[in-house]
Order: structure tokens, then sequence, then C-alpha cells
């Protein structure tokens, strides 16, 4: 799945915002496929989202496609003022908690919703899961298996390719009424409807108003609990140059362009620290790895912590901003979509200020 910086700035120039708006909550739909990228820092909501408007648009045609670019943005504004806040219930103590795993059937794509089986089943071997599906499972999880959110969460954001702790994380605490006022149900018509099947007699096979008061299936009954690790590469100590500067490349930073005129070293850090509080899959490694090597010219990776690269050579260090790094030396921004920062009540709140400014 890796592309190379030309493939992706011409894949954004291929986006139909207008048919994405209308037809993205189905998994047949007009979906960019580019949120893997975006994850990773290649590319930004801005550069997507700029790239778009220079074809003409108007704000007002394409709002649902710049909402879900701002969407990212809101997530990731909570993460930077809220912290390892998000890893807990950030708003309400989560209804329907009293249990603590993933349901066995889920995790095994045997649950017997056609459309999340197949799902899951595909979301193992391409990194990738269409939104819909994702809120379907974190459901299912969560409002009708009872479990509480973190575990689940933890599954998906391992397996992801678009892998952004505060856009899962939080995601899930709006399903399951964490940092929302109501619980996310979906039910076998909505299922089939955005996903194209025609299924019956399965345990959403019920009314929104049974939905709610249904006791825990007997598919979601069985859960799983687990310690999700990380697989980091073997790598040697990277060369550093006395007096010369090092841009920190990370799992949140790829970027091809950035600081790109400026000599020194560039490295991608894979710091274990950070892997064993917020594990991936090889496969999300690895998709790491592959990108950085197909658009960023002498990079050198190196699993390590920071520390140890502060200790043995005198470098200026320099690095875009992320809630999980703890470096010194020179801090970038990172480009969003807007002006607009910091952490508001509801998404609602921070679109109106996004949509009037870029207006």
């Amino acid at each position: 799945m890796k592309l190379s910086y030309a493939a992706l700035e011409e894949r954004i120039k291929n986006i139909d915002p207008i048919e994405y708006g209308k037809s993205r909550n189905y998994l047949s739909g007009a979906v960019t496929y580019l949120s893997p990228y975006i994850s990773r820092g290649v590319i930004s909501t801005k550069q997507v989202f700029d790239s778009v408007m220079k074809r003409g648009y108007d704000i007002d045609a394409i709002e649902s496609f710049t909402k879900e670019l701002a969407w990212r943005d809101y997530w990731q504004q909570t993460w930077v003022v809220r912290g390892a806040d998000i890893n807990s219930d950030i708003r309400n103590s989560q209804p329907r908690s009293e249990r603590s795993g993933v349901p066995v059937n889920i995790i095994n794509g045997q649950t017997g919703i056609e459309a999340i089986d197949k799902g899951v089943s595909e979301f193992y071997r391409t990194g990738y899961l269409h939104n819909h599906l994702r809120m379907y499972v974190a459901s299912c999880a969560t409002n009708l298996g009872r479990c509480a959110w973190i575990q689940p969460a933890q599954w998906m954001y391992y397996h992801l390719l678009d892998a952004d702790w505060a856009s899962n994380a939080l995601s899930w605490q709006w399903v399951c009424g964490a940092k929302s006022n109501k619980l996310y149900f979906a039910n076998q018509e909505n299922v089939n409807k955005y996903c194209n099947t025609n299924q019956t007699n399965t345990f959403l096979d019920v009314s929104y108003e049974e939905i709610e008061t249904i006791e825990i299936p007997k598919e979601l009954r069985e859960l799983e609990t687990f310690q999700l690790k990380t697989k980091l590469p073997k790598t040697t100590f990277p060369t550093l140059q006395n007096g010369e500067m090092c841009f920190i490349y990370n799992f949140y930073n790829l970027d091809p362009l950035w600081r790109i005129e400026e000599d020194g070293a560039r490295i991608l850090l894979f710091e274990p620290s950070v892997f064993e509080k917020y594990p991936v899959s090889e496969k999300s490694i690895q998709f790491c790895i592959d990108l950085a090597k197909e658009n960023i010219s002498d990079i050198q990776i190196y699993v390590g912590e920071f520390n140890d690269l502060q200790s043995v050579a005198d470098v200026k260090f320099i690095f875009k901003e992320h809630p999980l790094n703890k470096y010194v030396g020179i801090q970038d921004e990172r480009d969003w979509i807007s002006n607009v920062k910091g952490e508001y009540s509801s998404f609602f709140s921070f679109w109106k200020k996004i949509k009037k400014e870029l207006q």
C-alpha cells in the first residue's frame, strides 16, 4: 500500500469531493484512502484541503468532505490539550462497561454479521477498515457487548495502517458514551443499507427501540484479553556529526517536504517506550519504514530512545510537534486545516469556528 509522494499528489488531485460527500458512508463509496498517509504525516489535512480548493470549489459545496478533514484535527487538538487523559473516559463514565476484554467473535470475524465479519477479515489483510465498519464494531463491542472501550480500541489501533490514537480512542469514546451523551447503535437494516448486504435474523435484526434493551447477544459473550506488543526491527546507531542538524521523524511525521532544502542527518526514530504504551502491528511498522525509505532521502532508521541520541552527539535536534514527543530542541508546528486551536466541547462548536475562517 506504500505510495511515492508524487503518486499521492496525483491521488489528491483526483479526489471528487462532491461524490465523496454523497457516498462516503457506503462501503462502495468514493472514499479517498488517504487516511494512512495523513496519519503517518506524509501529507496533512491542510494540504489536502488546499489542493481541492484550488480547483475552485465553494466551501459549502464540499462541506461534508471538509468536515471529515476537520474531524481529524478536532481529535488531534483534544489530544494536544489532554495528553494521556484521552486514555480514559474523557467526559462521562462509560455506561455499559461492566466487562473487560474484546468479544472473541469480533476478533475472529465470526459474529454472524456478514459485513462485519468480511470487514474484519479484510482488515487483518490490508490494515484498512471503512469508517462505518469501525463504528459498527465499536458499538457491538461496547454498547451491546458491554465491554470497557479501552481494550477493543487498542486492538483496532494495533492493526490499523492509519493508526491515529486520538482519532481512534476518542471515536470509540464517542460511540460508547464516554465522550458523548448518546450511545451509537446500528441495526441490521442500517448495516444492510451501507454495506450492500441483505441479511436478516441476526442479533442486529431488531428495531432501534429494541436494540437499546437487549441482553448481551450470545455471539458477543465470550471475551478475550491480551497484551499487544510491537515488534521493532534491530538497528545500528545512526551516523551523526558533531555540530550538524538532526531532523527527527517518527511514526506520526514522515513529511518528505519538511525542511527539505536544509542539510543534516534525517532519522526515523522508533522509541520502544512509546510503542509499549501504544502498540502497533509489525505490518504498521513496516508500512512506516517503507514510506520513509520511498520518500525521504538518506533516512536512517533507529530503534532507541531520544535520550540515547542526545547522549552521544552534539547536534541540533529539530522535530514536529506531537503529544507523544518528549524531545528537546527546535519544535516545528504541524500543518493544521485552520488556525483554530484548543479543545472544544463538541465537534459542532469546533467546526463553526473553522468554517468561518475557511470562508
